[in-house]
């Protein structure tokens, strides 16, 4: 570890997206001053911080600055202030871009049931106390890629369409890697889809069924969208990884943000490798890490946002693309001890009990992760 140097682009983004990953920087400062790892940083803009300085939510010159870097850190993108553009010009279309782009097929998003926020989920403690599960969401296909994609007004009124396509590559890579994730965890798979009306998922499932037939130690299942939505809420520790298509899984993943507590809990890793992750638990993948959690604007500058799905995202960078397993492994312990001190955001508390500032949390969870690389925790 002593001595290796890693690029990381920052992009801050809109909203609380700038407080979280300034909290983040923090972090990353402590793992240098205590790891011997070396970071350079570059920041660029994107969503509506690029629009208002550039006119566009993400530039060429960005995307490619993006592949320099060994990962990149995102906030969040998007408010109010320009919901009134074209869909082409609005800040999720930069980040969609850049998802494009960069191939990022594979969104990791994590969701693990801390002990000391059992009772901040408004779900019976008896039914989410050990809930750990993956949700594996396809990113780069489906309905927020297909064309067409449009709308328009005719002699019968406004109408709109979109189009959700998939291939058997697609569907294939995104499949195996969810029973690769899942010989690292408990060893299940859950295929989510709507085979019984939509032809995608049909092919979903046939694909999915095949590759699982090269997995017969990992345990596989099939579900349905809507019966799954209501499974994972009655019984979340039943589940183990959920590989899904792009819209299903943007929607079920935010479902299961109630099972922490908070979508402020909720990290994310986009990953653009089709390599085994089954066995090099350390190795270099390139990816894009957020937090679940959107802009919040109406929080902004207040010091409520709540910084850990960032700060757990920055872990799961130090863990899958720069090969730093067992500092993301401190950081998470980091997290899961300020959080049993009884430390709380105001997204996790009751209103007008007291809490933490975004500022208060991160230089918490700094000073125990300091500790631990230490040595004298």
């Amino acid at each position: 570890m002593a001595g290796e140097s890693f690029k990381i682009l920052l992009l801050p983004g809109d909203g609380i997206g700038p407080e979280v990953v300034g909290e983040c920087r923090a972090i990353l400062d402590t793992v240098a001053d205590t790891s011997g790892a070396r970071f350079t940083f570059e920041t660029a803009l994107i969503g509506g911080a690029a629009i208002d300085a550039y006119g566009e939510p993400l530039r060429d010159q960005d995307i490619d600055l993006a592949r320099s870097c060994d990962a990149v850190l995102l906030g969040a993108v998007g408010g109010l202030k320009w919901n009134d553009l074209p869909k082409e010009k609005r800040p999720e279309a930069g980040l969609l871009r850049l998802r494009k782009e960069l191939d990022l097929f594979a969104n990791l998003r994590p969701v693990k049931v801390f002990d000391a926020l059992v009772d901040s989920s408004p779900l019976k403690p008896d039914i989410i106390r050990g809930a750990d599960l993956l949700v594996l969401r396809e990113l780069t296909g489906g309905l927020y890629f297909g064309q067409p994609s449009k709308r328009w007004s005719d002699q019968n009124g406004r109408q709109a369409i979109d189009t959700l396509p998939y291939s058997e590559r697609e569907v294939e890579r995104i499949v195996e890697l969810a029973f690769q994730l899942a010989k690292q965890r408990k060893g299940k798979v859950t295929s989510v889809d709507k085979a019984n009306v939509l032809n995608t998922s049909q092919l979903w499932r046939e694909v999915a069924t095949e590759v699982a037939e090269r997995h017969p130690d990992v345990t596989f299942e099939h579900a349905l969208v809507d019966s799954c939505a209501m499974r994972v809420i009655a019984s979340p520790a039943s589940f183990d990884v959920l590989v899904m298509e792009n819209l299903f899984g943007d929607v079920l993943s935010d479902e299961v943000a109630v099972l922490s507590g908070s979508l402020g809990m909720l990290p994310s890793a986009s990953l653009n490798t089709s390599g085994d992750m089954s066995s090099d638990r350390d190795a270099r993948r390139f990816g894009m890490y957020e937090p679940v959690h959107g802009s919040a604007p109406d929080i902004a500058g207040q010091g409520k946002a709540n910084p850990v799905g960032a700060i757990l995202s920055t872990a799961m960078m130090l863990r899958l693309s720069l090969g730093l397993g067992e500092v993301a492994d401190r950081l998470e312990a980091s997290v899961a001890s300020v959080l049993n001190d009884g430390l709380r955001t105001a997204d996790l508390v009751a209103p007008g009990a007291p809490f933490v500032s975004t500022s208060e949390m991160g230089k918490a969870i700094e000073s125990r992760l300091t500790s631990t690389l230490s040595g004298k925790a």
